[in-house]
């Protein structure tokens, strides 16, 4: 009699699976997905474009001043606080 040997799938082939039937089988999971997809397209998108402007870009015309910049920021030297 001859055996049948089961050949399993490899492991990435068996998580994909295993999202995708889970996903498909979600009720209200479904709707807090896009709830939280539209929280973060609000948060990085819209927040962005009023709370960080382009700072670097309306300053400076050229890469090299806008690194020239930066790096006087970041090895500017730290003023001491006098201490009360």
């Amino acid at each position: 009699m001859e055996q049948m040997v089961m050949q399993h799938p490899n492991i990435f082939q068996r998580i994909y699976r295993f999202y995708i039937d889970g996903f498909r089988r979600m009720t209200v999971g479904k709707t807090l997905w896009k709830v939280i997809i539209i929280k973060l397209i609000i948060m990085f998108g819209v927040l962005k474009l009023f709370f960080f402007p382009d700072f670097l870009g309306t300053k400076f015309t050229t890469d090299e001043q806008r690194a020239d910049y930066v790096l006087e920021q970041i090895t500017a030297p730290v003023q001491a606080q006098p201490v009360n």
